[in-house]
């Protein structure tokens, strides 16, 4: 029976991060989770990343990159370079700006509408009981990606005003202040992105535990009081870091064959980068599905019946 006294006595404590590594081993030894937010994850990324591609050779047939300033680029400068890819930019925006307008809309929906169906499988692969309702699902998710696209745009937005303000093509550029102000406002949008998304997590969760509507899921979503919505930003916060973690390793990995090129030959770089994106990739969705068994977890613990 479901209470409505979330931070009673009657709740156990729990440590989301004390729990993290019995989430860990529980979804490692059922690797068909993993396998399943993979797939429903790629069903869509192969078929849009090959459309983007083929976006992109429609512009540059319409503007060849020489034309637009390409290859007057001055690769010895990185300040300078900046600076004209800037100018190259904005030659292109008027056609990529064209092909968003129908692109983006229809990646929205494909996105939504894949996401809806392969992650309410993984729910309900995660705890059988619960019905499969794709559709709920597909709505949550869709809220979901659209904060995201916020936040991007935002970060956009923050970026671009600190390169009009501190990279100058007349004045020597401010390179200690920009470097501030990028890693500031990349990091602090990156720790907004963790602690505002966990509603639209935990939102299909409690539709499919508690058969509400999406509306209703995604309402109550932010009425869970402060003891669950504290594990739950806990729990989104530690998976930021690990984000952080696999990103920095995967740079490091990808890497690491450089000093030995000359000897390796380019190859085993090409190769050390498809290895590392490919380690990146699998583990940022097996940590996904840790997150999602995570906030089951804690739903069992703050609003359902707990496992015995």
């Amino acid at each position: 029976m479901i209470t409505d006294l979330y931070d009673t006595p009657a709740a156990q404590p729990v440590r989301g991060t004390q729990q993290m590594v019995d989430h860990m081993g529980w979804v490692f030894r059922r690797p068909h989770l993993t396998l399943v937010e993979i797939a429903w994850r790629w069903i869509f990324a192969i078929p849009f990343l090959l459309l983007c591609w083929h976006e992109l050779q429609v512009i540059a047939v319409e503007l060849p990159p020489d034309v637009a300033g390409v290859n007057r680029l001055n690769t010895q400068n990185p300040w300078i370079d900046g600076v004209q890819l800037g100018i190259v930019w904005m030659h292109y925006v008027p056609y990529v700006l064209h092909v968003l307008l129908w692109l983006a809309p229809a990646g929205f929906l494909a996105w939504s509408l894949t996401a809806g169906l392969g992650r309410a499988l993984v729910l309900k692969r995660i705890e059988p009981r619960v019905p499969y309702r794709p559709f709920a699902v597909m709505f949550l998710h869709g809220c979901w990606l659209a904060l995201l696209i916020g936040v991007f745009f935002a970060w956009y937005e923050c970026i671009q005003w600190i390169a009009a303000t501190h990279i100058r093509s007349v004045l020597a550029p401010d390179l200690v202040g920009y470097s501030i102000w990028a890693i500031f406002v990349s990091l602090g949008l990156f720790v907004l992105w963790a602690v505002i998304s966990w509603p639209f997590t935990i939102a299909p969760i409690l539709a499919l535990q508690e058969n509400r509507s999406a509306f209703s899921a995604l309402a109550q979503s932010f009425r869970l009081g402060k003891t669950f919505t504290a594990e739950l930003i806990e729990i989104n916060l530690t998976m930021g870091i690990i984000k952080l973690m696999l990103i920095v390793l995967a740079m490091v990995f990808s890497a690491a064959p450089l000093p030995f090129s000359e000897q390796l030959g380019p190859g085993a770089v090409r190769l050390a980068m498809t290895i590392s994106l490919f380690f990146y990739c699998v583990a940022s969705d097996y940590f996904q599905v840790v997150r999602l068994k995570a906030f089951t977890e804690f739903w069992h613990t703050f609003r359902g019946q707990p496992h015995l």
